[in-house]
């Protein structure tokens, strides 16, 4: 059905975690091929979560953000007839991971004024606590496909 990136099958883990997620996290993040960028703000990020969640693993507090963030089920159009439907429908794992991933990117580029690293860094324990703007975008994205549950019969 969708076409497979090239990170679907040749990603490997990131060098100081040996997590795949945290790698793919890192890919996503990367702007114009500065991988080494993307690391640096990463793992800056995560070392700014172990300074203020002195109790807490890093890369663990980074994996719950992402559980926490991923969506169950999310709306598509669809055309039936002349009409426009927004169909809710379940969403696949990695389309989970995509979203979740993209979601708390997004939160965090669109704070302005601080370094990226803080950013990213306020975001994740923010999704940690379930609280945040990439949870909001959840929460609505879950209302949406409650709200029009009526045309879920259009989803074959």
């Amino acid at each position: 059905m969708g076409k497979r990136t090239a990170s679907a099958t040749t990603l490997k883990p990131d060098p100081r975690y040996h997590s795949e997620l945290a790698s793919k996290f890192i890919n996503c993040m990367m702007w114009q091929g500065k991988k080494a960028t993307a690391q640096r703000i990463f793992y800056n990020a995560l070392a700014q979560i172990k300074k203020r969640m002195p109790d807490a693993d890093p890369i663990d507090v980074f994996n719950q953000a992402v559980e926490h963030v991923k969506p169950a089920v999310e709306v598509r159009s669809k055309r039936v007839g002349g009409a426009t439907y927004q169909v809710p429908m379940q969403v696949g794992k990695t389309r989970q991971r995509s979203l979740a991933i993209r979601w708390i990117l997004n939160a965090s580029r669109d704070k302005a004024g601080r370094p990226m690293f803080l950013r990213l860094a306020d975001e994740l324990m923010a999704a940690y606590r379930r609280e945040g703007e990439a949870m909001t975008k959840r929460e609505n994205t879950i209302k949406m496909a409650e709200s029009n549950k009526a045309f879920a019969h259009f989803a074959w």
